[in-house]
């Protein structure tokens, strides 16, 4: 019996029933199967040695595909764990995944220590070991036989794994002398793994539970060639650089403190002066865009997260509820804005004439966030999300969706995000209990939301599992001036809330409708925004972000009066920066303000007192030569001007 196998060019070839990935890799081309690490099977990654049985539509994976990535870097879990074993017999396995880059393994040393000086033997191990090219094999294992093989081994936590899983979907992935509890998918052998860099070691909860053991997490990445590693090893250089957490305390933009308590930041003067011409620069497109500004409480009542079931779905892992003094009331921490401001969409009767109603604000919500996953500015309890809600009817949402990507991509443009994917977010079809609302109006919902993109001819990928339990969503991946992807702003198609809230609109047939409500967020939260883009320009911000946009220099003492003069001129001008009147040598002074990412440092001396001039030097670029103060100021304020829509 033979099946019709689709390629990606769009040809379609037959096989016989059975064939391996390999061999389809093959018929294609002798290359491509040397490069071959694994197959998409109709959208599922498998290993090459699988058969398939039916019509399939294929697709070989080679380390150019995120598909190929992510089996290279799970195999490379597996092949840290038999060189764990080796090194360290009795180690118990949690969970070893790849993830965006590389991989990690949760093991259990018991009283063994292991520390970053470890890391280099576990490191010559694999290397020892990927040599033998061993192939990885996969097997189909009876839950009893899982479960007897790990208690032979006495692996606590794959035993507590396989006892939830369902006989007949238990599968053993064997290579050299290591077997591990795994689904796939994997590579071919272990030879593909030619450069390997362990990278860190950390703790980590099993299962994420705070209630559980602390395992010990070893993270680590592989390439195929030691070219790309050496490569890779640079850029993560550049990024410890680019920290936002080391350049946000060197720039004195943010602190956090422990009697505050975790993942609470304190916004420190010149953090808070860049927070704030975010905020007004968001302001100023949104009242372009027909947006009107609103204001809610930082808590709500526990019922108004039961309305809009966020209590269902969140409220045993958030903030404990608030008690007062009253019996039975209690309140919450706001976690979102949406249900409040829904209520102020109810509090008056509205008419199909009234929609598009946009309401927007900058409201701080707060979630709690286990303390091993809290990391600056990027996971933090308390954030401000710049927030806005669209209540439309079911005819105008295109539209809508259309105008709200235009507004997130005027930030990114702003802002210097040239390198971006929009991800439509969808349900996980297997798995659809963890949304609220019907098939209809889900299906409805991901069908504008693609429209919409495709009509402002933006490149994007469907990705299952990733929507709102309310609605699908189309999410920015912003890739940051090294390649790291960050997820930035966020659109949502949402028929249920409206629903929940019992939202209506007189129509012109007179009869009660239901609005539909798009939820958006350009920047997603300010904290991760900020931190993204520290990284994103290192520190450097546009002239009209900068929290100092000049520093005024004098050589010494005898210039200051001059200098303070300049710097007072340019502060009624609402032109930020400082004056540095410190008994210092100029030199020191000019280091200083490169070290703080002052874009322009004004010098004066005798000659520009003189002259009524400023001696211009730019950071990182140096002198620009003396012009008068007046045409400094003409120039400065055209650079410095935030950009329009």
């Amino acid at each position: 019996m033979s099946i019709k196998i689709s390629l990606p060019d769009g040809s379609v070839r037959e096989f016989p029933s059975g064939v391996k990935g390999i061999d389809i890799a093959k018929s294609i081309s002798e290359g491509l199967a040397r490069n071959a690490l694994a197959i998409d099977v109709d959208g599922e990654i498998r290993d090459l040695s699988r058969s398939i049985e039916k019509d399939a539509a294929v697709k070989i994976l080679t380390w150019n595909d995120g598909g190929g990535k992510y089996a290279f870097w799970h195999s490379s879990a597996h092949l840290m764990a038999e060189a764990l074993e080796a090194l360290h017999p009795g180690v118990k396995f949690g969970i070893g995944p790849p993830i965006e880059n590389g991989f990690y393994y949760d093991v259990d040393l018991g009283d063994k220590p292991f520390g970053e000086e470890d890391l280099a033997a576990l490191e010559g191990k694999m290397k020892e070991l990927a040599k033998k090219e061993s192939s990885f094999a996969r097997r189909d294992v009876s839950k009893d036989e899982a479960l007897e093989f790990f208690t032979k081994k006495n692996d606590p936590y794959k035993l507590e794994l396989i006892s939830e899983l369902t006989d007949g979907t238990i599968t053993f992935y064997e290579q050299g002398n290591f077997t591990d509890l795994c689904k796939g998918p994997h590579i071919p052998h272990t030879g593909f793994i030619k450069a390997i860099k362990l990278l860190n070691v950390a703790g980590a909860y099993w299962r994420g539970n705070e209630k559980n053991k602390m395992l010990t997490r070893i993270y680590g990445i592989t390439f195929p060639k030691q070219k790309e590693l050496e490569e890779y090893l640079h850029l993560l250089e550049e990024a410890k650089k680019r920290d936002h957490r080391k350049l946000g305390k060197e720039l004195e933009l943010f602190t956090f403190s422990e009697k505050v308590g975790m993942g609470l930041p304190l916004w420190l003067p010149k953090g808070t002066i860049l927070r704030e011409r975010l905020e007004q620069f968001m302001r100023r497109a949104q009242v372009k865009a027909g947006y009107d500004p609103v204001v809610t409480p930082h808590i709500g009542s526990k019922n108004l997260y039961v309305t809009s079931g966020h209590y269902e779905k969140y409220g045993k892992d958030s903030f404990q509820p608030i008690h007062t003094p009253d019996e039975g009331e209690e309140f919450l921490l706001k976690p979102m804005n949406c249900p409040h401001h829904c209520e102020i969409y109810n509090s008056k009767p509205r008419s199909y004439k009234d929609l598009p109603i946009r309401l927007a604000e900058f409201g701080t919500v707060y979630r709690y966030e286990q303390s091993g996953e809290l990391h600056g500015l990027t996971r933090v309890r308390g954030f401000t999300q710049d927030d806005a809600h669209i209540f439309c009817r079911p005819d105008q949402v295109k539209d809508e969706f259309i105008k709200v990507i235009d507004l997130v991509l005027h930030v990114f443009n702003s802002l210097g995000f040239e390198n971006y994917t929009a991800q439509v977010s969808l349900r996980d079809p297997e798995d659809k209990q963890k949304y609220i609302g019907d098939d209809e109006l889900w299906d409805r919902a991901e069908r504008e939301i693609q429209e919409a993109a495709d009509e402002r001819g933006l490149k994007t990928v469907a990705v299952k599992g990733e929507a709102a339990f309310y609605g699908p969503k189309l999410d920015f991946m912003v890739k940051d001036a090294l390649g790291r992807s960050w997820q930035l702003g966020t659109i949502q198609v949402d028929y249920q809330l409206p629903q929940r809230f019992e939202l209506e609109y007189v129509g012109s047939d007179n009869q009660r409708h239901r609005p539909v409500m798009i939820h958006r967020a350009p920047f997603g939260s300010l904290e991760r925004f900020v931190a993204v883009l520290i990284e994103h320009c290192g520190g450097n911000f546009p002239l009209w972000l900068s929290p100092d946009q000049i520093a005024v220099l004098p050589i010494s003492e005898r210039f200051n009066a001059y200098a303070e003069e300049i710097y007072n001129t340019l502060k009624a001008m609402d032109i930020r920066g400082l004056l540095d009147d410190r008994d210092e040598k100029i030199g020191r002074k000019i280091r200083d303000a490169e070290v703080k990412k002052i874009p322009y440092m004004l010098i004066v001396g005798e000659k520009e007192v003189a002259e009524k001039k400023v001696s211009v030097r730019i950071h990182g670029k140096g002198d620009a030569g003396s012009v008068s103060f007046e045409q400094f100021v003409e120039d400065f304020k055209a650079q410095a001007a935030a950009p329009t829509n």
